[in-house]
């Protein structure tokens, strides 16, 4: 009887494997298409609010409390080895940034895609143009550091480009005096670095006297240190560097803001569309406004009129126009939804050139 009861129980398990194994195949099947969608506009692939929603409601379904509680674990298993295939499907993407090797760019790229190609460029415009023409999938670049700024370039290339901006991630930054080895702080005289490295740094720069010289990037400063005979010469640029080029970090910590972080935006040629959330989406608008009395405060009375709030409003001159500007505006909400497409509609009255640069979600 009890073996009766044992080979019963080892048939409904085969039969439940069989179909398991067909509705696995189409599960991964449907991976594929979400891993091209990512591929497509830039996306990460761990989505940490989806997979909660879909545990949350998922085990909701089951009624006892006991096999929940391992449910929940097979959802996590599941959704785990998808996401390996989709890193796998997503290993060919071509991620352009600026700069080299160990610099602030590159770290970010790394985080958001580890197991993609990383491909540096000499300049921002460079590696925007480069998913542009299809060379690359996406691009990662600075738009903001929190003590020195917004980075006007990367500003500008969002407005006058075709990209799109579908993710933003936020890069704590930490600036290190970098040295060759065997040489003491008290032996500095010039310090190297990017522009906004060393406006992070100014007080400390100040403070020792040294005198500065710009480089197009952290980690190009850091290799020429390494490389040059001077042992009077510095570069301010992160620990990575240093390890990466063989330098000694002689200080650490020496950027004037302790909460001192760098906002990379993640660009790519299609906008991301499929934003199942409300909370925490953002969008980005760029115009520019008739010239005439008031057109600036109606646009903006516009965007709160359909219940968009705005938290980042800034001006920056037009290139090709004498004392003519363009404008950068982030609100809360998607203004892909119906409210959004209405408010698009009023601000076209306002404004000569609008331009919608993406939706996104903190990652």
């Amino acid at each position: 009887m009890a073996k009766d009861l044992l080979e019963q129980a080892r048939k409904e398990i085969n039969e439940v494997d069989k179909e398991m194994a067909e509705l696995f195949v189409r599960r991964m099947r449907a991976a594929e298409l979400v891993a091209q969608y990512k591929k497509e506009r830039g996306l990460a692939i761990l989505d940490e609010v989806r997979e909660a929603e879909v545990i949350r409601r998922n085990s909701a379904m089951i009624e006892d409390e006991q096999i929940r509680e391992y449910y929940v674990r097979f959802l996590q298993d599941t959704m785990a080895v998808s996401r390996m295939y989709q890193s796998r499907l997503m290993e060919g993407m071509k991620v352009a940034y600026s700069g080299t090797e160990g610099a602030f760019a590159h770290i970010a790229a790394c985080k958001l895609y580890p197991t993609a190609k990383k491909i540096a460029f000499a300049d921002f415009s460079e590696a925007y143009r480069a998913v542009e023409r299809g060379e690359c999938d996406v691009a990662v670049l600075p738009v903001e550091n929190s003590y020195n700024g917004e980075v006007g370039q990367v500003t500008d290339l969002m407005f006058s480009g075709s990209l799109y901006v579908n993710g933003m991630f936020d890069l704590p930054v930490t600036q290190d005096l970098l040295a060759k080895e065997g040489v003491e702080i008290s032996e500095i005289r010039e310090v190297v670095s990017h522009p906004q490295a060393l406006g992070q740094c100014r007080e400390y720069i100040i403070r020792n006297g040294f005198v500065t010289h710009e480089f197009a990037n952290t980690a190009l400063a850091a290799r020429w240190v390494a490389e040059s005979p001077d042992k009077s010469i510095a570069a301010i640029a992160s620990r990575e560097a240093a390890e990466l080029f063989g330098l000694k970090v002689i200080d650490h910590d020496i950027n004037a803001s302790r909460s001192n972080s760098t906002r990379f935006a993640i660009f790519s040629r299609t906008a991301n569309k499929r934003i199942e959330k409300d909370s925490g989406v953002h969008s980005i608008l760029m115009f520019t406004v008739r010239n005439e009395a008031g057109a600036l405060a109606k646009a903006v009375d516009v965007i709160g009129r359909y219940g968009f709030n705005m938290r980042t409003l800034r001006s920056r001159p037009m290139k090709e126009l004498l004392w003519q500007y363009y404008f950068y505006v982030e609100i809360e909400g998607n203004v892909q939804s119906e409210a959004g497409v209405s408010l698009l509609e009023s601000l076209g009255e306002f404004c000569d050139k609008l331009r919608f640069a993406g939706t996104y979600i903190k990652l």
